[in-house]
């Protein structure tokens, strides 16, 4: 296919990811977003649990259980603005991926946002900033990915819009530029004052939310007559906003100075259109990146991606392997063979799905920006490349610093076999790192984890696919560094301290505490002792 073929479909594209604290409403808003590109007829998310539904994108059991999300999934939607006046016939495609919201799975996130080009942050009208939401932030700003901010739950009490503005700018820095007032305070959602066009967006409510809100656009005459003081305390907030300069600016908006502001009611899909809007306009399309050797493979050149997860068990009934893979760079197209730039090998991508939750469906091309899901992929691990001549090799995905450590064992020597089958793929997939040393030898390897949720899905996981019943053994460490061959003698001579080669390759000491990390560090300067990604202390 032509460059500038692939270059009208890259413009096309914008791929995101949707981050915040747990609770603030992410698999909502996703199954709102679905709704309005009329992917489904009807939200799926009676939110609750017990016999109630589970939102379309949670698969595993547990999650159904605990109303949260765990694995992230990866949605494709097609969607014609009403703003950007969109040709029918080319309308934009939207890849979202959708994140756990649990703090327990948060490197699972960080993997996603190596795989999309700008961020929803998600805020809970009430809470505001999070412990989490923060934590993800920082990870975009690191990564230089643009955000979006989505105030949720306006439906309900909560803090008024200069109140959350000014968290926002005063606890990470980032200005909001709100698009859009809230006509209504928090609790009391009216609508949205388009602060471009001064138009009333009025919202009215459907049964259960479970249907597009209608909307009536008002001028400010009709706006003032329907809602008068709501009307007018939303102009005064909108004039006070322009008048500190906190209008959008796309150069600032994509050098992560400033974020563009959205009040929304996920669960009434109030503000979701408004949303999918913003990101058709402001949102970037793919981008060229860069390789291990710095070279630059622009969205034209030929075939190339990286694997951001790998995933098995979503369906009993198939005992495959997923690995999703972002698109970089070319056109892909099912069955092409590609080479593994990790092994050198050649890899048929003759099983290519797109995939939401438990739903497939076959892919037959896709392109730069665009997540692909390659069925039985046994050789591919979360950070690998995949490409077509010529060789390109993108930068690994690091791993989170854990700071939780467990051993693990089978409860019956029978079953062993299947464990190491078990150990091996979860271990591949990323749902924890593997830890080994010649003491503890593989028959109870340690297990670290950024979260103690991680080792639930582990032994949840062993029983439902390899019918494995195993028992997690609490270790008493609380934090790791990487170290070197050099330092791993002595490092195993200290007290409180245990070394390990993690399946990677790496080399971990872990640290009973930070005290005894200090210690050791002021005791023994030599030795090397250097911090992993976001690590905690």
């Amino acid at each position: 296919m032509s460059s500038e073929v692939i270059a009208r479909e890259v413009k096309r594209r914008r791929t995101f990811a949707i981050i915040s604290h747990p609770d603030a409403g992410k698999s909502t808003m996703t199954e709102a977003l679905a709704l309005h590109a009329r992917m489904i007829s009807e939200a799926g998310a009676v939110h609750g649990k017990g016999s109630r539904k589970s939102t379309v994108s949670d698969w595993m059991e547990m999650e159904k259980a605990r109303g949260i999300s765990v694995s992230s999934t990866a949605l494709q939607f097609n969607y014609a603005s009403q703003v950007t006046d969109d040709d029918p016939e080319h309308p934009h495609v939207i890849n979202l991926v959708d994140t756990p919201g649990h703090s327990d799975f948060s490197e699972d996130t960080y993997r996603v946002l190596t795989a999309v080009d700008a961020a929803v942050m998600l805020i809970d009208a009430a809470k505001g900033l999070e412990p989490q939401t923060l934590k993800l932030f920082q990870v975009c700003r690191h990564r230089g990915i643009p955000v979006i901010t989505v105030v949720n739950k306006w439906d309900r009490p909560g803090q008024t819009p200069l109140e959350l503005i000014d968290e926002i700018s005063d606890r990470i820095g980032l200005i909001p530029t709100p698009l859009y007032v809230p006509v209504g305070i928090a609790g009391d959602y009216r609508g949205l004052l388009d602060r471009r066009t001064g138009e009333y967006i009025k919202f009215t409510r459907t049964a259960g939310g479970a249907t597009i809100a209608p909307e009536e656009l008002l001028d400010a005459d009709a706006a003032e007559a329907a809602d008068g003081d709501a009307w007018t305390a939303a102009l005064e907030e909108s004039e006070l906003l322009g008048a500190l300069g906190q209008d959008h600016d796309q150069e600032m908006f994509l050098a992560g100075q400033t974020s563009p502001m959205i009040f929304t009611s996920a669960m009434l899909n109030f503000g979701v259109r408004q949303l999918l809007e913003a990101l058709v306009e402001f949102a970037p399309p793919p981008q060229s990146r860069e390789s291990v050797d710095d070279d630059v493979r622009e969205v034209t050149d030929p075939f190339s991606a990286v694997v951001f997860k790998v995933q098995a068990g979503m369906d009993s009934s198939h005992r495959d392997r997923l690995a999703y893979m972002r698109i970089v760079s070319g056109e892909f197209e099912r069955g092409m063979v590609v080479t593994h730039a990790q092994t050198g090998k050649p890899f048929a991508t003759k099983y290519a799905q797109a995939v939401f939750g438990r739903d497939r469906a076959t892919v037959d091309t896709a392109f730069p920006g665009d997540v692909v899901g390659l069925v039985n992929a046994m050789a591919l691990a979360p950070g690998d490349t995949l490409f077509l001549d010529p060789k390109v090799q993108y930068p690994p995905i690091p791993s989170f610093a854990p700071e939780h450590f467990s051993a693990l064992r089978v409860t019956t020597a029978d079953k062993y076999k299947q464990f190491r089958k078990a150990i091996d793929q979860l271990d591949a997939e990323g749902v924890v790192q593997v830890l080994r040393n010649d003491l503890r030898g593989d028959a109870s390897p340690v297990l670290a984890a950024v979260g103690p949720m991680q080792f639930e899905v582990v032994t949840a996981r062993m029983k439902a696919e390899f019918n494995v019943n195993s028992v997690i053994e609490p270790l008493g460490y609380s934090l790791a560094r990487r170290t070197d061959a050099q330092s791993a003698p002595e490092l195993d001579r200290q007290r409180g301290v245990e070394v390990f080669t993690r399946s990677d390759g790496a080399i971990l000491a872990l640290f009973s505490d930070k005290w005894r990390l200090q210690y050791i560090e002021r005791e023994h300067a030599d030795l090397l002792l250097e911090p992993l990604v976001a690590a905690a202390d």
